[in-house]
């Protein structure tokens, strides 16, 4: 299951372990490319949290880390961001690139 995350819950939700943020918006057709290969890993993984941010309701926490376009996925490891992948992912290159942040 992706958790829809906000401004005030950013900090505390990715704060341990490795933790994939989609920051999103309703109008944004890559994102809505994005969600569905999203929902299939969160079932697949049990070692990943995915966590979703809409930036149309929420910009500041897009705006403080400087994400410019979406969909964005940010990858945190222990509070740590690791890595910042801009448009769509497909599901393979994003399970190879999870795995390097997972033991």
């Amino acid at each position: 299951m992706v958790d829809v995350i906000t401004d005030q819950s950013y900090e505390e939700e990715t704060k341990s372990g490795v933790v994939l943020t989609d920051f999103w918006a309703t109008w944004c057709g890559p994102c809505k490319m994005q969600s569905p290969v999203l929902d299939q890993l969160s079932e697949e993984r049990q070692d990943v949290r995915f966590t979703k941010m809409d930036v149309d309701e929420n910009q500041k926490t897009p705006k403080d880390l400087g994400i410019m376009a979406i969909p964005t996925l940010l990858i945190k490891k222990d509070g740590q961001i690791v890595d910042r992948l801009t448009g769509y992912t497909p599901k393979e290159k994003l399970n190879t690139i999870l795995d390097q942040y997972t033991d």
